[in-house]
């Protein structure tokens, strides 16, 4: 097992985790339909051209080109209209020489034209004979055959995650089941004889159960299944039996509390007993956050995240979310949403420590301030009140007013 906080900073921490780790194995074939951000597991090709046929992209009238060189508001083209395009079916047209056809938006361009008059290019001289007003070149307002996608061209590569815009082209394309990758199953297990669940009133020197929830959320967020597991008291048995059940029903294992150095913190002990290679960090060179534990047990990660609720979410946001990206297959994880801002007051640090301050955010004269909000990392009504968590890097002694951090936004 590693030294007891022998502590290393954040991104060698989670290098050390994801080391050990790999994308899940199994896979699952959903609905595209509903497959809004899931990951896609295998390459998808286009099974056909796209557009199959080609088509007007204005209303108008489709023509040969040629016909209209030359055209002014001075000097006309006189074309004769032989038809209209049906939206829906075939155009059952044929546009020769000096003649026209009226299409529509997404109809189907008539044999033998090459272009479309926008209709407000054009004016109805009687029944059956418009007048261009202005050229068009050969392809100009059409999309020909393939001109989105060709059959057989690369679509989406393995690790994708769907947005709107991949389920509306999939379907376009006929595509209506799609492989991906499992959600990553996560169990959450709480701690500490104090923990009571939210439903159950207090006594005195206890506390209500945060963290089981807003982890679940983040997880949830993540692009995970989360799962609780209850609430285990500081027994050594009673925690080792409880994580190996809830190793055993997930992917994923994080366990809130009992993480720091004392003797009766059993964390770091149970999770070293729940199998190979067992702990691999113990101690992050961050604030808060500092007593975390990083392991892997037969292939699974498992956490061990400080009790205090602002130090858990942080640890989770820095440690657990990258490995769920991880484990969920994606190619390219989703960037972490920041934003730069001046900051409002002095705020201390130590060096070689990353700090995380709670801030919110607010507009001074054009500009965006982080305002600190200070408080213990137990009190989750300061991440309530705040817009995100201002970055104190590693390697300085702190940040005074009026200078740039980056804030990573809630």
């Amino acid at each position: 097992m590693a030294e007891m906080l022998n502590v290393v900073p954040p991104q060698e921490a989670l290098q050390r985790l994801h080391q050990h780790l790999s994308p899940l194995a199994r896979r699952e074939e959903v609905d595209v339909a509903e497959a809004l951000d899931r990951v896609v597991a295998r390459e998808l090709a286009a099974p056909s051209d796209l557009p199959s046929f080609p088509r007007s992209t204005m209303d108008g009238y489709a023509v040969r080109a040629s016909d209209t060189y030359g055209a002014s508001e001075g000097v006309p083209a006189y074309l004769e209209v032989v038809g209209e395009v049906v939206m829906g079916g075939p155009a059952g047209i044929a546009v020769h020489a000096g003649r026209a056809a009226k299409v529509h938006t997404g109809g189907m361009l008539p044999e033998g034209s090459d272009a479309v008059v926008m209709v407000e290019n054009t004016q109805q001289v009687d029944e059956r004979t418009i007048e261009v007003v202005r050229p068009v070149a050969p392809g100009e307002n059409v999309l020909r055959v393939g001109d989105d996608v060709r059959k057989g061209s690369l679509l989406l590569r393995a690790g994708h995650r769907l947005r709107p815009q991949d389920i509306g082209g999939l379907m376009g394309m006929g595509i209506t089941r799609v492989v991906v990758y499992p959600r990553p199953r996560l169990a959450i297990l709480s701690t500490g004889d104090e923990v009571v669940p939210p439903q159950q009133e207090p006594a005195p020197g206890q506390v209500r159960d945060i963290n089981s929830y807003s982890l679940a959320a983040m997880a949830r967020r993540a692009g995970a299944v989360p799962a609780a597991f209850g609430i285990s008291s500081d027994d050594y048995e009673e925690l080792r039996g409880r994580a190996g059940q809830a190793l055993a029903d997930s992917d994923i294992l994080v366990i809130s509390a009992g993480s720091s150095v004392s003797t009766r913190d059993a964390t770091a002990r149970v999770i070293s007993s729940l199998g190979e290679p067992g702990v691999l960090v113990h101690g992050v060179s961050m604030r808060p956050g500092k007593p975390t534990v990083l392991a892997v047990a037969g292939g699974k990660p498992v956490f061990g995240l400080p009790g205090n609720p602002v130090s858990s979410l942080v640890t989770f946001e820095l440690f657990v979310v990258p490995t769920i990206h991880l484990l969920g297959g994606y190619g390219t994880p989703p960037v972490r949403e920041s934003v730069e801002a001046r900051l409002a007051r002095n705020v201390a640090s130590t060096a070689g420590r990353e700090d995380y301050v709670a801030v919110r955010l607010e507009r001074r004269g054009g500009e965006r301030w982080a305002v600190p909000i200070f408080g213990e990392s137990n009190l989750i009504t300061v991440l309530m009140r705040a817009d995100g968590m201002a970055l104190i890097p590693l390697n300085v002694h702190g940040v005074s007013e009026g200078e740039t951090v980056r804030v990573f936004l809630f």
